[in-house]
């Protein structure tokens, strides 16, 4: 069956080692509306073509950019880049990035859940910003303060829109307090097949009881911050060693056909100076799962057929839906 891209659709048959969770640009929007001299265009448009080309040559031939409203989502500017790197499907998404209440724009404050839904609805049948390029899957968040109220109902459109569309959900979870189950939970109140569900950013911890419950409940779950690494600025990360020990022990314990593996790395994300966070987190990048993470897998006893799983089944079933 047919999955959309920025370049038009592409047999999910045809998507290959897929990378579920990344983005190209990260921007802060007022920033760049307001002040367009601070982003430097043909400068990341040209890095990002060489990291694309760059990981396309280990044999990766699927990126999902889950960079929606609140991220700076550009959809005309990735469809500039994905028609440099033709090698690589580039699935691109909608929804919106909260984390709380006053972050929500004073226009959809007032809006309902269904209204919300419309709009998703929007961009994954007529397209996204007037591109016509459609999205393919949803992002929705919910971090540390939880399904405070605009929150649940970003949550809730999300789960009207994919039960109307049929396309699955992605999400950014706070792992150590376990929001995962949060998304569950109203997901499931609102008849989502949990299945249908990626529940990102899981493997920031070790809490097994919590992994498995995601998996058991019937969703998959994101290992996908591969390349940020505890450091005294975020003590709390995973170190590299912890991140591919628990993909390892779940792959132990049967769970690799619920896990797929990413980074959540942008070419430039604008929250930080790009040479500082560079220095900081060096593995951050597209490349470093291949490069480094499916290595030490290797190492650790998990099996070609298990890494094949992570890569290229699972994705192809989440979006088949099944």
């Amino acid at each position: 069956m047919p999955v959309e891209t920025v370049l038009g659709p592409v047999e999910t048959s045809q998507l290959g080692q897929t990378l579920m969770h990344e983005h190209i640009f990260v921007r802060s929007e007022p920033a760049y509306m307001s002040f367009p001299h601070l982003w430097e265009e043909e400068r990341w448009v040209a890095e990002a073509v060489q990291r694309l080309r760059e990981v396309a040559a280990l044999g990766v031939r699927t990126l999902v950019d889950l960079t929606v409203m609140g991220l700076g989502r550009d959809v005309a500017l990735v469809q500039r880049i994905a028609r440099q790197v033709p090698q690589l499907n580039i699935i691109v998404a909608t929804g919106i990035y909260i984390y709380s209440d006053d972050e929500m724009p004073r226009t959809f404050r007032t809006y309902s859940a269904d209204r919300l839904a419309e709009l998703f609805v929007r961009d994954i049948r007529e397209g996204i910003q007037g591109t016509g390029v459609r999205a393919a899957i949803i992002k929705c968040v919910t971090d540390e303060p939880g399904p405070t109220p605009q929150v649940e109902k970003v949550l809730r459109a999300a789960a009207r829109a994919h039960l109307e569309t049929g396309v699955p959900i992605s999400t950014h979870t706070h792992s150590w307090t376990r929001r995962g189950l949060d998304q569950q939970r109203i997901f499931r109140e609102e008849g989502v097949d949990l299945s249908r569900v990626v529940i990102g950013h899981s493997g920031d911890t070790d809490d097994y009881d919590y992994l498995i419950q995601l998996m058991e409940n019937g969703s998959y779950i994101g290992m996908d911050r591969f390349g940020i690494y505890s450091v005294p600025a975020a003590p709390h990360f995973p170190t590299f060693e912890k991140r591919v020990e628990v993909v390892a022990e779940l792959c132990r314990r049967g769970y690799a056909e619920r896990m797929v593996l990413s980074h959540d790395a942008s070419v430039c994300i604008d929250w930080f100076p790009m040479e500082a966070l560079r220095a900081a987190q060096p593995k951050w990048h597209y490349c470093h799962i291949h490069q480094e993470v499916l290595p030490a897998l290797r190492e650790r006893g998990v099996t070609e057929r298990q890494i094949e799983q992570m890569l290229v089944d699972n994705p192809r079933r989440i979006f088949e839906g099944r």
